[in-house]
């Protein structure tokens, strides 16, 4: 018989029945469990042990892989790079270049036989095809240079993503160690350890659990946590968030056979059915389309929109490019696409918004002025060939109208800003990869930017502010208060071992502390680090607590009470050797004394606790030691026998009622205080000091005692000496900003949160308060703009409401990280001013690419323009344009949206929501340096030959070579941007452009490959550029008036900005303003009779001509791309049905949307709902907070000063209630259903055909 690694070859059980065992739930899981002989017989099919683990040989683990699959759900392949060509193609003006340069090229091989043109045209029919082919060549440029900036991103994108999921690990036992292990080396047979925070990556049985409860609403849409253990419901899923408790299960399914892969498999095949039914439909809908009106083709649309939105994510934004072949098609597929996108961000983010208006518009100013060119062009040679000359038509002339038409096309082309994607793409995927190097992994790419628009922040205190590496320091033991660390002899020996049990056995037995990897080292604490601090305590007194741990195994606990906000305590319950049981408890320490009854006083005589006694132990041990910046804790314990109950004992006849929590954790004997550290991180109060330069006010939020919290703000620099601010308990801070209702009230909240500093004791619940109270309020005159910091899991709501949600990649759980835009891979406050730095230079680049692009646009047009209406030819030819084009577009955008941000990004206040795009001193920069261009190049046009004794190129026939006097304006030009480029590094009115050249040298590259390129072109372009050489003289010329932009540039900065009207700044106001534009072309169909529904004609017009596709497509891969992949990446980090950003209902197209989402009937149902705003929810009610010292300043006068001074303003109150989706279904139905669903949906489609063009 086959062996490996020792043991038989066949497993005890199939794939097939892992399959089918882990479709049953609760009893029913549990009886079939007990088929196979219960979880340890399971245990023994798949040859693994409870305790010990799998083996961990390499030859076991690739004979589990083969047989039962490997933890990973296979992406969906990259697009190939020619993909990304073909789509590159499909722009509309690049297409137009095509045609126009194929048809230049076709008519300069074309000799039409009537004709005698003398010998000198036949000279120069011999250079006529080398401008067709020119433009044809910089065309294959741009539109490889476009693939190549897609195909990076993406990849950079794919090892981001492979980053974030590198950063999941898990706790399985092997060869009898916890280890950490990425979860996709999860196999089926390893015993995982599960506990509170957990994304569950696989599926598996419970062997043991305490207190287990879950979060299935990912898998069943149902909201309520289920509570698990191995007698009630065995069964836990892959996809699941553990809420609460602890456990230990074995794996039984992973990848594409856990639960969450099934559906997944589902989906893909879902899609790709759909895909292809869709290609199906698209050439039927065309036929169909050529005989309907406008109106029927909405009416078709409506009905099937909603369908078509799975694809929509899948395929990123390729429909956005097919469709711009598709006639009439380009309304609907934009915007089901932008609903896909958009519809679950909180709002679209403001440079986005302001961006693609402003390009909206440059484009309808561009079409505007290419259409007149071409007008003007062909009038004027029609009347002077054919109404002036009186000459015939001649087949030869259809070249010159193609000409006009190149022209007319290349002056589109560089009017419409196609860089600006680029440059929003390039700086924030440049600002990604840096800021990974200082310790932020982006997962939302907005985050970036919005990040520089923060004015306040609310911390977390511990881990964040202070070092998360915590000792005990001081301990009051049989009162007496030590404030070093006492020795076993020193404290009475029945105390001293209950104190190392209670602590050993009542922590969580993941959290270790390991020695450190050399021997000099500090040792290593795992897991959570209070737990670590008083099991450092223990090994103090001489005690190791790995043997008393050995003794006591996980399994013969009776009950655990895990740790929670809401109780702040962890309670453990075990069986005492002679009868009965032991529950031993430790927590928040005026919690814990709350419920003590007695206390071990002078040489450990037991003593009743009194009232008195605990008042007096408050104030002079916890009070003093929470001012010094303690953590207190207590620890205490009670005991429940069977027979004579002695005065702390209670009598039991049988086992108590566990779940009666209120009844089992009171008459506490309190054993010991002790005073946990956790130094403030030395970069801290420098990193807070920049905060409060730059604008931001920086808060602290914390669970923890108020003296505590105070110490630790007063240290860290948020509560500065003569500042007014409020510190509150949470108590305190939910009375004041509730009615007398019990409902939160904005104009109260309002009247708190500005002097607000420090919330101490708050739940995760007042946290989300807070944030979605200041991002609510109108008493500053901008929308403030919140990070939040948290790594619990009950921080997620407040993660996702805040505007930048930051989770801690070490303490943080998964459930925090999931809901969050950036994740601290240090945990370190400092790492956020980082952050802060790099979304204030993201937009300073870009407004920086701004200053430099429009200046090129503005000169260009009116040169090209001007020139066509002047001399009947643009000065600049079409493939001069082209590399103008280039220059200004990716490589300017490369060169200025690199630059690295400097520490006087942190010397002003935020920009603010309502901040103009171009400001005042921008718009200066811009209209100074288009003016000097246009008069240099004017003086050029009509005076230049004059000037430098030259041949003059004006009037010349259109197939003439060229000449030295154009070249000349070519090259001036050129000149003149590429030192308007240096300029434009600085957009604050600096007076040293030069400064910090060299930090740069992506920028000196670009700039002098530039500028070689450019003389290559000037002396051997010849007749492809439609240049002439020029001499050293002329050279000169050229440079000095480059050379000009410079001195000018001083001169413009000496004008007073302040001096200069308002209207010249360009995107002012409330973004909101801006976003509308965003929905032009994408308004949904909803109604037929809808009056704002555009002509199809017009959004062709705008989407087209303006190469506004581009940018959205650029915009909303680059956003997408990262969200996308998320939604497929392996089961793991499978996503709630709430969405990563918000507490709304993931948009459709999400691929755990409700899984009816297929239905014909579910999309009707969806288009006649109205969206219902989101609502929080509320976790805790004020009612269940625990009672604490009232205690808010130490000045009562004060206290009276800050509530008469708060600010006022009516506000609607904030509903705080949420409703749960029912709908629980069996895995099994849900597959069957979704495959009825799609071949149900495939019958209609072809049924509906008929009658109505249809899009799924």
């Amino acid at each position: 018989m086959a062996t490996i690694d020792g043991r038989p070859a066949q497993y005890g059980i199939s794939l097939k029945q892992l399959r089918e065992l882990m479709e049953h739930r609760g009893p029913e899981g549990v009886n079939k469990i007990a088929e196979f002989g219960g979880i340890h017989e399971l245990c023994k099919k798949l040859y693994t042990s409870p305790n010990e683990g799998l083996s961990g040989s390499k030859a076991d683990e690739e004979h589990r892989r083969e047989t039962f699959g490997s933890n990973v759900i296979p992406p969906k392949p990259p697009k190939t790079f020619l993909t990304l060509v073909w789509e590159a193609l499909q722009d509309v003006t690049l297409i137009i270049l095509e045609v126009a340069a194929l048809v230049s090229l076709g008519l300069s091989f074309y000799k039409p036989a009537d004709e005698d043109a003398p010998v000198l045209q036949e000279e120069e029919e011999h250079h006529g095809w080398i401008e067709g082919l020119a433009i044809l060549i910089s065309v294959i440029v741009v539109v490889i240079v476009t693939a190549f900036n897609d195909y990076s991103k993406e990849r950079q994108f794919r090892g981001l993503q492979n980053r974030i999921e590198g950063e999941h690990k898990f706790s399985v036992i092997r060869g009898g160690e916890v280890c950490q292990i990425s979860v996709g080396d999860i196999l089926v047979g390893d015993i995982a350890q599960v506990k509170y925070g957990d994304l569950l990556p696989a599926d598996g049985c419970l062997i043991q659990s305490n207190d287990l409860k879950v979060d299935e609403s990912s898998l069943t849409g149902e909201s309520d946590h289920v509570k698990k253990g191995a007698d009630v419901d065995p069964m836990v899923l892959s996809g699941t968030h553990v809420m609460e408790g602890s456990g230990k299960m074995v794996v039984t399914a992973v990848g594409v056979n856990s639960q969450a892969g099934i559906i997944f498999t589902l989906l893909g095949a879902a899609v790709d059915e759909q895909e292809a039914e869709i290609k199906k439909m698209k050439k039927e809908a065309k036929k169909a389309n050529k005989q309907k009106s406008l109106t029927g083709e909405s009416d078709g649309r409506a009905q099937i929109k909603g369908t078509q939105a799975p694809t929509q994510r899948q395929t990123v934004s390729s429909e956005g490019t097919k469709s711009e072949s598709e006639g009439n098609h380009v309304p609907q597929s934009s915007s089901t696409s932008a609903a896909a996108e958009t519809g679950h961000k909180k709002e679209k983010s403001v440079l986005q918004a302001k961006l693609t208006k402003l390009a909206i518009q440059i484009g309808y100013a561009g079409s505007t002025i290419a259409v007149l060119t071409v007008i003007i062009l062909i009038i004027q040679f029609c009347v002077k060939t054919f109404v002036i000359d009186e000459k015939p038509w001649k087949n030869t002339y259809a070249n010159n109208l193609v000409k006009h038409l190149i022209i007319g096309v290349t002056v589109l082309v560089v009017a419409v800003p196609e860089g600006l994607p680029l440059a929003v793409t390039l700086s924030l995927a440049y600002s990604v990869k840096k800021m990974m190097k200082d310790n932020n992994l982006v997962r939302h790419l907005d985050a970036c930017e919005t990040m520089g628009n923060a004015t306040a922040i609310c911390s977390d205190k511990t881990g964040t502010l202070t070092t998360n590496r915590m000792t005990v320091v001081q301990s009051y033991i049989c009162e007496k208060l030590c404030k070093v660390l006492p020795t076993l002899s020193d404290i009475p020996q029945h105390v001293g071992n209950l104190i190392t049990m209670g602590i050993s056995v009542n922590s969580a037995y993941t959290s270790n502390i390991m020695g450190g990897h050399n021997p000099g080292d500090l040792p290593i604490q795992v897991g959570n680090k209070t737990e670590c601090a008083l099991l450092g305590f223990v090994q103090g007194l001489g005690v190791k607590y790995q043997s008393i741990r050995d003794e006591i195994t996980e399994d013969k606990f009776t009950r655990v009470y895990t740790f929670n906000s809401v109780r702040k305590s962890m309670g453990t319950v075990i069986p005492r050797p002679n009868g009965g049981f032991r529950l031993y408890t430790k927590g928040a320490s005026e919690i814990i004394m709350k419920k003590c009854a007695f206390i071990y006083g002078h040489e450990g005589t037991l003593e009743k606790f009194t009232r008195d006694m605990q008042e007096r132990l408050i104030r002079e041990v916890i009070e003093p030691m929470a001012c010094d910046g303690l953590r207190t804790i207590s620890v205490a314990y009670r005991d429940f026998v069977p027979g004579k109950a002695a005065i702390n004992e209670v009598h039991i006849d049988g086992e108590p009622n566990w779940d009666d929590e209120e009844n089992i954790m009171t008459n506490l004997t309190c054993l010991c205080v002790v005073g946990i550290e956790d130094p403030v991180r030395p970069e801290v109060p420098d990193a807070i000091r920049k905060c409060q330069r730059a604008g931001i006010t920086v808060r602290m939020v914390t669970g923890d005692n108020i003296n505590t919290a105070r110490s630790i703000a007063s240290k860290c620099g948020i509560l500065r000496p003569n500042d007014d601010f409020l510190i509150l308990e949470g108590k305190e801070f939910n009375r004041r900003i509730r009615d007398s209702n019990g409902d939160i009230q904005q104009h109260l909240i309002d009247k708190v949160w500005p002097k607000l500093r420090v919330l101490a004791r708050s739940s995760p619940t007042d946290k989300y308060t807070l944030v979605k109270g200041i991002i609510d309020s109108t008493v500053s005159e901008n929308r403030e703009v919140v990070a939040v910091t948290g790594d619990g899991t009950n921080d997620g709501p407040a993660l996702k409401k805040a505007d930048v949600g930051f989770a801690m990649g070490i303490a943080g759980t998964d459930v925090a990280k999931e809901a969050s835009d950036i994740i601290l891979t240090d945990d370190n406050f400092s790492s956020i001013v980082k952050a802060v730095m790099w979304g204030r230079n993201v937009y300073d680049s870009i407004a920086k690419f701004l200053q430099f692009q429009l200046t090129v646009n503005v000169v260009a047009v009116i040169v090209a323009f001007i020139g066509a209406c002047a001399v009947q030819d643009s000065p600049l030819k079409a493939v001069q344009m082209l590399w103008v084009n280039l220059i200004m577009d990716t490589l300017a955008s490369l060169a200025l949206a690199t630059e690295f941000p400097t520490p006087d990004l942190l010397l002003r206040k935020p920009y603010g929501r309502t901040k103009p795009l171009i400001s005042r001193t921008m718009m200066k920069n811009i209209l100074g340096q288009a003016l000097y261009q246009l008069v240099i190049i004017f003086g050029l046009l009509f005076v230049g030959d004059l000037i430098l004794d030259i041949e003059s190129g004006r009037g010349q026939e259109l197939n003439a070579g060229p000449t030295q006097h154009f070249t000349i304006i070519f090259n001036t030009f050129v000149m003149m941007t590429l030192f308007n480029e240096i300029n434009a590094r600085k957009i604050h009115g600096q007076r040293n452009v030069i400064e910090g050249l060299l930090t740069n040298p992506i920028f000196y590259t670009i700039w002098i490959f530039t500028m070689i390129s450019q003389v290559l072109i000037i002396q051997y372009g010849k007749m492809a550029f439609s240049t002439k050489a020029l001499s050293l003289d002329q050279w000169l010329w050229c440079v000095f008036f480059g050379i000009g932009t410079l001195v000018w540039g001083q001169l413009i900065t000496s004008v007073p900005t302040r001096k200069l009207p308002k209207i010249l700044s360009w995107g002012r106001g409330h973004p909101e303003e801006y976003t509308d534009a965003m929905n032009l072309g994408e308004e949904r169909f909803d109604s037929i009779d809808s009056d704002k529904k555009p002509r199809a004609g017009q959004i062709l017009w705008i989407r087209g001509l303006t190469r506004l596709q581009t940018q959205l497509r650029v915009i909303r891969a680059f956003r997408s791309t990262l969200e996308d992949l998320n939604e497929r990446r392996s089961m793991h980090s499978l996503h709630s049905l709430r969405s990563p950003r918000t507490g709304m209902p993931v948009p459709v197209g999400h691929p755990l949307y409700n899984l009816n989402l297929l239905s014909p009937n579910y999309i009707k149902h969806h288009q006649q709902q109205p969206k219902q705003p989101p609502q929080p929810q509320q976790n805790v009610s004020s009612a269940m907070l625990p009672s604490d010292i009232s205690y808010i300043d130490e000045d009562p006068q004060q206290h009276q000063r800050t509530l008469h001074n708060g600010l006022t303003s009516q506000h609607p109150s904030i509903s705080t209630n949420t409703t749960a989706p029912a709908s629980s279904q069996s895995f099994s139905e849900i597959a069957h259903t979704l495959q009825q669903q799609i071949r149900c949906n495939n019958t209609e489609a072809k049924h509906s055909n008929g009658q109505n063009e249809t899009r799924i």
